[in-house]
C-alpha cells in the first residue's frame, strides 16, 4: 500500500505521524512518501504546493492529508493548497460522515433528538459536497480602483449531476449495509440563487428521478442548518453544493464531537485524499496536545476505500483493519484518554497508545 502523507502546518505534523502509527501497528504492509505543502512550505519555497508534491498524490494509491495554515489577507501567488490538489486531482465529492457516539465535551451536555419519521434517534449522517466549483472556484477579483470585490458562483450541470449522483450510490450502499431507508436531501437556495441554484436544483432532480428506489426531499440551506441542530436524525445523505455543504458539514459536526474529530474524504474517479478537518491549529501546535482521532479516523475512511476498490488486493483484510480502528476510536471516544478539547488532560502521544492498545 503506497500513500503520500502531507502532514502540512500546525497540528497536521502532530496529528499524522499518529495516524501512521496506528496504521503500521495494524501490521498491513506500508509504502510511505512524504510531501510538503502549506503555507509554511510558501513562506519558504515560494509555493504552497510543488510539483513534486503533486507528482507524489498522482503516484499514490491515496493521500492522507495532515492540515494547512492559510492567511486571512490576500498575498500574492499564495493559493490554497488543498483546493488546488482537489482541482488538480479531480477530487469531486467531499464525503464528510457523521456519527454520535455522545463523546463528552468541556463546555456544555449533547442530548440527541428524539426519533423522528420513524427514524433512529441515533445521529448518523454524510453531508456530501461538491469540491471543485460554486463560491470556491477562485474566481474573484477587484473593480473600482478595488473598492468592490466580485465573486463568481460556477454551478455546472455536469459537476451537479455527478455530485447528487454520488450521493444516490452512497444513500443506496449505506441503505444495504445498515438495513434502513434510504433518503437524499437535496439542499439549495433556489429561491434567491435562481440561476446557479436554480441549475443545481433542476439537475439533481433529473438525477433523483434515476433512483426510484431511494426516498428524496428539497430543502433551502437556512432552513437545514436549522434541522441539523434541531433534529439531525431526520437526515441520511444531504448534498449540495461547494460552501453551502462547507458550513453545513461543520454543523453537522457538532454531533459526532465537533471539528476536532470530524472526518473528510475527497473523492475522484480514480484518487482519494483523505483530511482531518480541524485545520492546523497554530494556538495549539507544538504543545502535544491535539486530539488524533479525526486523522486516525480518516486512515479508517482511507482503508474502507481502499478495499471497495475494483482492484484492491485482500479487500476483506483492508475492511477488517478499518473495522478495527473505527472500533478502537469509538472506545476512546466514549472512555477515555481524552483530550483537553474533550475536557481532558492527555497528550496526543497518551490517545495514541491508547487507540493501538485497543486495537489488540
Amino acid at each position: 500500500m503506497h500513500l503520500c502523507v502531507i502532514p502540512g502546518d500546525g497540528i497536521g505534523r502532530e496529528v499524522v505521524p499518529a495516524a501512521l502509527d496506528v496504521l503500521r501497528a495494524t501490521g498491513l504492509p506500508l509504502e510511505i512518501t512524504e510531501a510538503e505543502a502549506g503555507w509554511e512550505c510558501f513562506q519558504r519555497t515560494g509555493t504552497a504546493l510543488p510539483d513534486t508534491t503533486l507528482a507524489a498524490a498522482r503516484a499514490a494509491a491515496a493521500v492522507l492529508f495532515g492540515a494547512v495554515g492559510s492567511p486571512s489577507f490576500p498575498v500574492p501567488g499564495y493559493r490554497s493548497p488543498i483546493v488546488a490538489l482537489r482541482k488538480a486531482l479531480d477530487l469531486y465529492a467531499n464525503i464528510r460522515p457523521v456519527r454520535d457516539h455522545q463523546p463528552p465535551l468541556a463546555d456544555h451536555k449533547r442530548t440527541s433528538s428524539s426519533a423522528i419519521d420513524g427514524r433512529s434517534s441515533v445521529v448518523d449522517l454524510v453531508v456530501v459536497r461538491e469540491n471543485t466549483e460554486g463560491m470556491y472556484a477562485g474566481r474573484e477579483r477587484l473593480e473600482d480602483g478595488g473598492d468592490t470585490a466580485i465573486a463568481e458562483r460556477v454551478i455546472t450541470r455536469r459537476a451537479s449531476a455527478r455530485i447528487v449522483r454520488a450521493a444516490f450510490e452512497l444513500a443506496r450502499a449505506r441503505s444495504q449495509a445498515k438495513s434502513h431507508q434510504p433518503k437524499v436531501t437535496i439542499v439549495h437556495k433556489a429561491n434567491v440563487l435562481r440561476e446557479t441554484c436554480g441549475l443545481f436544483r433542476s439537475t439533481a432532480l433529473q438525477v433523483a428521478s434515476e433512483y426510484p428506489d431511494i426516498a428524496y426531499e428539497e430543502m433551502l440551506v437556512d432552513n437545514c442548518a436549522l434541522q441539523l441542530v434541531q433534529r439531525p436524525a431526520h437526515f441520511d445523505v444531504i448534498v449540495t453544493t461547494n460552501m453551502f455543504g462547507d458550513i453545513l458539514s461543520d454543523v453537522a459536526s457538532y454531533w459526532g464531537g465537533g471539528l476536532g474529530l470530524a472526518v473528510s474524504a475527497n473523492l475522484g474517479e480514480a484518487r482519494a485524499l483523505f483530511e482531518p478537518v480541524h485545520g492546523s491549529a497554530p494556538d495549539i501546535a507544538g504543545q502535544g496536545i491535539a486530539n488524533p482521532l479525526a486523522a486516525i479516523g480518516c486512515v479508517a475512511l482511507l482503508l474502507e476505500w481502499l478495499a471497495a476498490r475494483p482492484d484492491a488486493s485482500k479487500p476483506a483484510t483492508l475492511s477488517t483493519a478499518a473495522s478495527r480502528i473505527r472500533a478502537a476510536t469509538a472506545q476512546i471516544q466514549a472512555s477515555g484518554p481524552h483530550t483537553p478539547d474533550m475536557g481532558g488532560n492527555a497528550r496526543t502521544a497518551d490517545i495514541t497508545q491508547a487507540v493501538i492498545a485497543a486495537l489488540a
